[in-house]
């Protein structure tokens, strides 16, 4: 079975890993987690929700051509997508940052990626180790709020790490029932991983997200928590997305207003992908 769907959706192919020496990634942890962190989160939204209501103002759909110049080789880039909300033209940059695909992509396989960005994470639940926030330690269960009934030590966890230029809505990894939504409020720390070195996925265990349960066709429950970082307006779910709902793999389970990452749990390990590669929303998992 082929690893990627056989399209040309996707942005960013060659995705390089950043890499910055140790002493600026250990300078930017220490603005995003000891001072940034350190804020009231309350004030981190306001502040965030501020900083993003600037993309939704007219005159910033003018940043959308050097973006495009900027990150992408592709000419024909942005004729892959539409605006949102059934609009004709993109009049805002978060227009942009919140497009959708014309053609939504397929694979036969049961079960794909649901987003796209860099696999910044990728482990077994047993091999994950405890992450300190605020003299509290947190397990991995902290994440998707199953501290009461822990996820399977011999599931995989694997995190995605949401580019400002990658797609930024998250689909259905498989087909099945939705059976938990949780929003759990929190702190919105930077997400770029290799500003963590050893715990690229710490900002999951503290920011604002949502987890959304999905049980598969023969029971398993898939776990995912979209997380939220800087900047983040919101973390927004359709109408259909509610518990007790059917949904079928691709469909659409929520979309960003700039700046995310998506944590899996599965029952199944990835088997085309590992840590620090780049995937695509669609391939096989």
């Amino acid at each position: 079975m082929n690893a990627s769907v056989n399209s040309d959706f996707y942005s960013d192919p060659t995705f390089k890993v950043f890499k910055v020496p140790k002493w600026r990634a250990y300078f930017y942890s220490f603005l995003s987690v000891k001072l940034w962190g350190n804020i009231p989160s309350d004030v981190q939204r306001k502040i965030s929700s501020l900083y993003a209501s600037l993309y939704n103002k007219p005159i910033s759909k003018h940043i959308i051509p050097i973006y495009l110049s900027l990150n992408y080789t592709d000419k024909n880039y942005l004729q892959k997508f539409k605006p949102p909300h059934g609009k004709s033209d993109f009049k805002t940059f978060q227009d942009f940052f919140i497009r959708q695909f014309r053609l939504a992509p397929s694979n036969p396989s049961p079960w794909v990626w649901p987003c796209e960005g860099l696999l910044c994470d990728s482990d077994k639940i047993e091999n994950l180790n405890t992450v300190a926030v605020k003299c509290d330690t947190r397990s991995v269960d902290t994440v998707f709020g199953t501290e009461e009934n822990p996820i399977p030590s011999n599931y995989s966890f694997t995190n995605v790490f949401l580019h400002n230029k990658n797609y930024h809505r998250i689909h259905a990894p498989i087909s099945g029932e939705i059976t938990r939504i949780q929003h759990i409020p929190g702190d919105l720390v930077v997400l770029r991983p290799w500003i963590y070195k050893q715990n690229p996925s710490l900002p999951a265990f503290r920011n604002e997200r949502y987890n959304i349960d999905i049980s598969d066709e023969i029971g398993r429950t898939w776990y995912l928590s979209i997380v939220g970082g800087p900047a983040v307006g919101t973390i927004a779910l359709p109408d259909a997305v509610k518990v007790g709902a059917k949904i079928e793999k691709l469909n659409e389970i929520a979309l960003f207003y700039l700046g995310s990452t998506c944590c899996m749990a599965s029952p199944i390990v990835p088997r085309f992908h590992h840590k620090n590669t780049f995937v695509e929303v669609g391939a096989s998992y």
